[in-house]
């Protein structure tokens, strides 16, 4: 009686594992090539997005901060993500300087291997953003090509530009790491503001200033709060 009723789940089962093998053997076959890299497939996780959202109760998204040296990008990232810690989100901070610590400190400042730094840091902010996390992206990020393309990687409403809108003056007369003060006197080429241009956003989602209405200077706390009052908008957290 076993063996008939094994028997008989075994010719049940046969025409599943059938398709199984022969789907199996498409994916198999199915190796493409991507740039220089040769008969790769991408993979899907057994966990999606929306899955991964769902158990962190919050929408992955990249926060892009672009702007001039000084214009304070890392000061206000690094504030609100103290504050999406406040609200128990998860995050990661990317900072153009900490970045060219490792992964790319192959990299100088010519405008090709400035397109390279960005191209790969848009790459890893989308890797962020599919876990679901909210990523804090800080980096210059001058050529408004370069800031598209990062953002055609991603669906839509999952990238977010915030263009610190801070004239080069005031940027100027903070720089904090003395390097307008170089590039003035020529020791640094290719500074963006002098003698490399930034291209500005023309249609971020977010625009932060320097000063107020009233003529007071903003705080971080009041751009980060900003930011905040986006995200509860959007449904991202």
């Amino acid at each position: 009686m076993l063996a008939a009723s094994g028997a008989s789940l075994l010719r049940a089962a046969m025409p599943f594992a059938l398709q199984a093998s022969a789907a199996s053997s498409r994916a198999y076959q199915a190796h493409y090539d991507v740039g220089s890299s040769t008969n790769i497939k991408w993979h899907e996780g057994g966990v999606s997005t929306e899955q991964k959202e769902q158990l962190l109760e919050q929408k992955g998204c990249v926060l892009w901060f672009t702007g001039l040296s000084g214009s304070g990008k890392s000061t206000v990232a690094c504030t609100l993500e103290h504050a999406l810690l406040e609200r128990g989100r998860l995050t990661a901070l990317l900072d153009g300087d900490n970045v060219r610590h490792g992964l790319n400190k192959n990299l100088g400042f010519t405008s090709e291997d400035r397109e390279e730094n960005i191209r790969r840091i848009g790459e890893v902010g989308k890797l962020f953003a599919d876990q679901g996390v909210i990523t804090l992206v800080s980096f210059i990020s001058p050529y408004k090509k370069d800031r598209e393309a990062a953002r055609a990687l991603l669906p839509p409403g999952k990238f977010v530009e915030v263009y610190m809108k801070v004239p080069i003056a005031i940027c100027e007369e903070r720089d904090p790491k003395g390097l307008y003060k170089k590039a003035r006197a020529g020791k640094i080429k290719g500074f963006t503001g002098i003698d490399d241009p930034y291209e500005e956003p023309p249609n971020a989602e977010l625009v932060l200033e320097a000063v107020d209405q009233s003529g007071k200077m903003v705080t971080p706390q009041v751009s980060a709060a900003k930011i905040l009052e986006y995200l509860r908008a959007k449904q991202i957290i």
